[in-house]
């Protein structure tokens, strides 16, 4: 059924009022925005729509503010426009916090103004500073060998011996993939099998473990799991396993993958199903390693990362195609296949093992950036979705870019103080977090690429943003409808299902997964699936730029979402 004409009138009369505010500007040649203080109904209007005018950003169209720069708004009561000086009829203010970036250009720098004076032994330590991150040349590399390395080669060189690992495994776990090697028969999309020096067939996790999800039964590559269990002991499964080894060699293989999962299992515990250990994972692999020469070392070399572990969401994979950083605060820059290969650091010990991944990297990098999101599979109504992407172009593209025709999008790194979400991983990269950037810096990774943590985090593009619930870096808001309407966002709340294979629990009004709201948050032994925003690095705070909406523009940017 189409959208009423009484709102689509809405959103049209408030996109003229935006236009008429708009009108009010005058640019400068030099391009600097000045606003005109004229008479006071103008100004009312100017203190209505301010966010709207601020976010909107400018088109790859507006030549005359191709640097992104937006308005200086000045919101004054009649008292305050006395008390400015007004030469030449003009009012010139600073530029607010959210315009102060659109010209910026996020750069690389040695000091970070959240930390500080940093210790001298991690002086490999760099930092990013807000603004448009610039894309970097990537190594070339053959798309299909590299989704054929993804799924068959050992990057992830240590695991459980295949024989004992198919004692193990149930027939619900072994979702195959289609169009890799017969040795995998059988056995689930998720593990590469391969055979170790000792001449021991091993299974490992491959990358698909966490960007792989069965999307209404069917295998999407590149869209994050969200509903994967990291809450458990990993170390109990690969003690089980050990049970059942046979042999010296079965028992050497298996002893360096138990030994392994056992220094790290600690550090990847979150309090919640659903999100992701990534960032401590790695950072207490890094704690073992040197960097000159990747070598592990049984006792930590670095401190350890917290144990109280914070979440993550795991991003799509498709937006590799537009991101010239690779990860949430502005981190992983230039050289992205030299990045990916950290997924290697649980047994990768020699210079000469990375260097035999390096030689595939790149195909598995130009595989990535070339997939492509699944299409909304539920009707959309065209009249509406067209009128939401007026209403996003006017408030949202400024940071998550344009979708129209090849489209734009600038890598915007925002300020924490201006994004406003939970700070944790900003606060811990910018502190605790020195020893794991320096270390990065110095290693064989760093070589052709850079960690600079930024003051803030970067917008991501959303083209399939419907599929990739719960959003926010943390997955903390349940709805696409709740980030857009911060007031909405429950405390405590749990997920209906338990993956994604159901299309009828997903909610086609909100995007996102059926959920329940809770009264009571967790305690100490309480349900894994309860997501409490309490918790460090859960909170659901931030991202308040679609609360000046009005409920129908709201629903009609949803409807302009689904089509993405």
């Amino acid at each position: 059924m189409g959208y009423s004409g009484k709102m689509l009138s809405r959103i049209s009369a408030k996109r003229r009022t935006i236009e008429k505010v708009q009108a009010d500007l005058v640019w400068q040649p030099h391009g600097a925005p000045l606003l005109i203080l004229c008479k006071p109904s103008t100004m009312r209007r100017l203190v209505m729509v301010a966010a709207l005018t601020l976010l909107s950003g400018c088109n790859s169209s507006d030549q005359s503010a191709s640097n992104g720069a937006a308005a200086k708004v000045v919101a004054a009561e009649s008292a305050d426009i006395e008390s400015l000086d007004t030469s030449n009829g003009q009012v010139e203010k600073e530029l607010p916090p959210i315009a102060q970036i659109a010209t910026a250009i996020s750069e690389i720098v040695d000091t970070s103004d959240l930390a500080g004076a940093r210790a001298e032994q991690w002086s490999a330590a760099r930092f990013a500073t807000a603004g448009t991150i610039a894309a970097a040349q990537q190594r070339p590399g053959d798309s299909e060998e590299g989704r054929r390395a993804l799924v068959e080669e050992p990057y992830v060189s240590c695991g459980i011996p295949e024989r004992v690992y198919r004692q193990l495994l149930t027939a619900s776990e072994a979702t195959p993939i289609e169009g890799r090697y017969a040795e995998a028969d059988g056995l689930p999309y998720s593990v590469n099998v391969s055979t170790n020096n000792d001449d021991v067939r091993i299974v490992s996790n491959n990358c698909l473990t966490c960007h792989g999800t069965e999307l209404f039964g069917e295998l999407v590559v590149g869209l994050g799991n969200e509903f994967l269990d990291f809450t458990n002991d990993a170390s109990l499964l690969v003690e089980r396993a050990g049970a059942l080894v046979q042999g010296e060699d079965e028992t050497r293989a298996w002893e360096l993958y138990a030994d392994r999962i056992g220094a790290i299992a600690p550090y990847m515990r979150p309090h919640t199903v659903g999100v992701n250990p990534a960032n401590n994972l790695t950072f207490a692999l890094i704690a073992h390693r040197r960097a000159k020469d990747n070598a592990w070392s049984e006792t930590p070399l670095l401190p350890l990362p917290p144990t109280d572990v914070p979440p993550v969401s795991v991003p799509p994979w498709w937006r590799m195609a537009k991101k010239p950083a690779m990860f949430n605060l502005g981190e992983g820059r230039l050289d992205h296949a030299r990045i990916m290969m950290a997924a290697s650091m649980l047994c990768t010990d020699t210079p000469q093992e990375l260097e035999v991944i390096d030689a595939y990297a790149p195909d598995i990098r130009a595989y990535i950036a070339s997939l492509t999101p699944p299409a909304y599979p539920f009707p959309v109504d065209q009249g509406l979705a067209d009128a939401g992407g007026d209403v996003f172009r006017a408030n949202c593209s400024h940071c998550h870019g344009n979708y129209e025709g090849e489209g734009d999008y600038p890598a915007r790194l925002v300020p924490i103080d201006i994004v406003q979400t939970d700070s944790t991983l900003v606060d811990f990269a910018h502190g605790p977090g020195l020893p794991y950037i320096d270390w990065f810096n110095r290693s064989y990774y760093g070589e052709l690429s850079t960690a600079a943590p930024g003051p803030g985090y970067v917008a991501p593009p959303l083209d399939g943003i419907w599929a990739t619930g719960p959003f926010l870096h943390n997955g903390s808001v349940p709805t696409i409808a709740m980030v857009l309407e911060s007031g909405q966002r429950p405390r405590y709340w749990q997920h209906d299902v338990r993956d994604a294979s159901d299309k009828a629990s997903y909610d086609q009004v909100r995007l996102g997964w059926a959920h329940t709201v809770l009264d009571i948050g967790k305690s100490a032994a309480s349900d894994v699936h309860i997501y409490d925003t309490d918790k460090p690095g859960y909170a659901n705070v931030g991202h308040l730029f679609g609360d000046h909406l009005s409920d129908d523009e709201r629903v009609a940017v949803i409807e302009y979402l689904k089509t993405l």
